[in-house]
């Protein structure tokens, strides 16, 4: 049997299209107004906006069927600027890692 080595076994490619939506259960601030409908916005205990969450934990906006945005062109600026692939993602990803296997 060939042993690979670690540095050739390609890690799996990271795509929203592909990914368990993990990012969707962060609290999300609402600090610039990007058009959210207000039928997704929460005010939290300190009075600021923010996005609202489902009893099961999940962004309001996040199909549960398909794990995508419904409001993608309207998302708020820190869904803009949460960069696929990026450490915060593989972070958030490693931490409902059961959800890959």
């Amino acid at each position: 049997m060939k042993t690979i080595p670690l540095h050739e076994i390609a890690a799996p490619v990271v795509t929203c299209s592909t990914c368990a939506a993990c990012c969707c259960q962060l609290e999300v601030m609402l600090i610039t107004d990007t058009g959210v409908p207000e039928r997704f916005i929460d005010t939290d205990d300190w009075g600021g906006e923010v996005m609202l969450r489902l009893d099961d934990g999940w962004c309001a906006a996040l199909d549960r069927d398909s794990m995508m945005c419904t409001i993608y062109e309207k998302r708020p600026l820190i869904c803009r600027e949460f960069e696929m692939g990026a450490p915060e993602c593989i972070e958030e990803r490693l931490g409902i890692a059961t959800a890959y296997r």
